[in-house]
């Protein structure tokens, strides 16, 4: 009996360490790995993983990983790239694999770290914690981690604004919108404040105006006073930012425009304008096949300016991905990311909303940073964001089972939707 409820014990440590140092969620990942390995069933993991709609375009990134392995040069990162190439592939397939008590026990212990998050960080503004790495990332901005919880947070503030725009319309529950209001501005205050991201920001923001679309679709009245409230709504977040966050996003204009000036600097987006630039060259120079697996750092130290030629990463995975696998490896790995908003997308009730902003969460900061090949942000981003992911194939109400007894019952939408399988359904609750 604890053999077969392993695997359910192992998602539940992974949901919980998401926001602690990488270590720990590589241990949680390997515990995982073995838990699936000896519980059993893995007749039906596999039957899982191969009916989910992701599974062939997670197949051809392997794939093609490893036929450009095979026949391009290899360099001093080969190793570690692959080896980070196949760790992305097999933390969306464990994610996939899971059973649907085994999701939901993960989604549990991830709010809850979350709300343990939210303590620490009252607590460390208020009366002060003592500097332990265990919570460092959580209570403090430093580097990659503090920017996976914010996005973390991030994503659990543009959920609640589903939840609440939910309830507007439901005359027996709409009490429970000004709440899940109250949590999207308590995580934009946590994202603009305790761990202050410009990438978590524009993340929240772009879901919350992408769910108005997802929820009234061919609804035209509803879209557009949603999308009105909704401007309005950020429109007072945004006149209400501290100047920090404020000045934060002009000098980033600043930074910009110093870099196509020609100007080289460590400064956030100035670095990003010359990674994204040599990136696409090194794409651009191999498209067929890339550089090789391995070959982005080699090849920025050698076109790189010099105050920069110390970075490793591109900020951006589909670049990383193309400048060594070429526009087949671009896209194979841009159409996991998409086919998943896709297929959140043609679900539309609350359970499809609430993947479809994980996944769009995970597509934006693909796109503005190392979300995936980075470990600090892709061991736990990924997997939350694949978690919600994998309750979309799931009928009726997977996410009353995530929320204690007493809140389930605001899960409720009257939304028509689709099973996994495309045909009716019935309306069902979240």
């Amino acid at each position: 009996m604890f053999r077969t409820r392993l695997a359910r014990h192992a998602a539940a440590f992974w949901g919980f360490v998401v926001f602690m140092p990488v270590g720990l969620n590589y241990a949680a990942f390997l515990f995982l790995l073995i838990a699936m390995a000896v519980g059993g069933n893995l007749r039906e993991r596999a039957g899982r993983m191969r009916a989910h709609p992701l599974w062939w375009p997670i197949v051809a990134y392997v794939g093609w990983t490893l036929i450009v392995l095979a026949l391009r040069p290899h360099y001093k990162e080969t190793g570690s790239d692959f080896f980070h190439g196949l760790r992305i592939a097999l933390t969306m397939l464990m994610a996939l694999a899971l059973t649907r008590e085994e999701c939901v026990w993960a989604l549990r212990a991830f709010l809850l770290a979350a709300l343990l998050g939210l303590l620490l960080i009252a607590l460390h503004h208020t009366v002060g914690l003592p500097d332990l790495q265990i919570w460092r990332a959580v209570t403090i901005m430093q580097g990659n981690k503090s920017i996976n919880d914010a996005l973390l947070f991030a994503m659990i503030g543009a959920g609640a604004a589903v939840l609440g725009l939910a309830h507007l319309r439901d005359a027996q529950r709409w009490h429970w919108a000004g709440p899940a209001f109250a949590a999207t501005a308590l995580m934009a205050i946590v994202v603009s404040l305790a761990l202050p991201s410009r990438t978590s920001l524009l993340a929240m923001l772009v879901c919350v105006f992408a769910a108005c679309f997802h929820q009234f679709r061919g609804h035209v009245r509803g879209l557009v006073v949603a999308l009105g409230v909704a401007a309005v709504i950020a429109g007072i977040g945004v006149w209400q930012l501290p100047d920090s966050i404020k000045n934060k996003f002009e000098q980033g204009v600043q930074e910009l425009e110093q870099a196509q000036a020609g100007l080289a600097s460590d400064a956030s987006w100035v670095t990003r304008y010359y990674m994204y630039r040599e990136t696409t060259n090194m794409m651009l120079d191999a498209p067929v096949m890339g550089l090789g697996i391995g070959a982005w750092t080699s090849e920025w130290k050698r076109r790189a300016p010099k105050v920069l030629d110390y970075k490793n990463m591109p900020h951006n995975d589909y670049l990383w991905m193309g400048s060594q696998a070429g526009f087949p490896g671009l896209l194979a790995l841009l159409v996991i990311i998409v086919g998943g908003v896709w297929v959140c997308w043609r679900r539309a009730d609350l359970t499809g909303r609430v993947g479809f902003v994980g996944m769009l969460t995970l597509l934006i900061a693909a796109s503005l940073n190392s979300a995936l090949r980075d470990a600090q942000i892709g061991l736990s981003l990924l997997w939350i964001a694949f978690l919600c992911l994998r309750l979309v194939q799931e009928s009726g109400s997977p996410w009353r089972g995530v929320l204690p007894p007493r809140l389930s019952g605001i899960l409720q939408s009257g939304v028509p939707a689709r099973s996994p399988s495309g045909g009716p359904q019935p309306p069902h609750p979240l």
